[in-house]
């Protein structure tokens, strides 16, 4: 028996991005609860690396109302779930103009485990050529630029670099080396 076992479900709202259910909950106990949760489609996180230097970009962020540093990543459009190194490839070259003769899969991230269920995989892209970006219309804002392994760590000390998923994924590309 699961932890908290799902008695029923309801959408609650949906947009091309998200969709948002409420559902009824029996605890281990035996009382009863809800839960709302966000389910977004998986998402993959790219790492582009020359070798000395990782390519980051900026956008605003609409629910924090600020400007963020971070490494590519989204979603396929319209809730589609890709196969995930599809996904990079298609996220590296839209954000970026970049293409990368390797892809090497770092992990898996949970987003926010207490309210979504999306979930996230993480690449070192290699073997990298420059290119023309295909941004997305939400994506008109941002711009992108090499960094050295130095700067982005200085950049996450110094809180420049907050994004969670981006740091999650430093911690990765570190781990990797051991």
């Amino acid at each position: 028996m699961p932890f908290i076992e799902r008695l029923a479900s309801r959408e609650i709202y949906r947009n091309p991005w998200m969709v948002v259910r409420e559902d009824d909950i029996r605890r281990p106990d035996g009382s009863p609860g809800i839960y709302a949760v966000v389910d977004k489609p998986t998402f993959a996180l790219v790492m582009p690396y020359d070798g000395q230097r990782f390519r980051l970009v900026e956008q605003f962020r609409y629910p924090i109302g600020a400007r963020r540093w971070e490494f590519p990543q989204g979603t396929a459009p319209g809730l589609e779930d890709l196969e995930p190194s599809e996904l990079a490839k298609r996220e590296l070259r839209e954000e970026t103009g970049l293409r990368a003769t390797a892809f090497e899969l770092l992990g898996q991230l949970d987003t926010a485990p207490g309210m979504t269920s999306q979930r996230g995989w993480v690449f070192l892209a290699t073997g990298i050529t420059e290119g023309e970006s295909d941004r997305e219309h939400e994506e008109q804002d941002m711009h992108s630029a090499w960094f050295s392994r130095d700067d982005v760590e200085q950049m996450i000390r110094s809180g420049v670099i907050v994004d969670s998923q981006s740091i999650a994924a430093y911690g990765l590309f570190l781990l990797r080396r051991r």
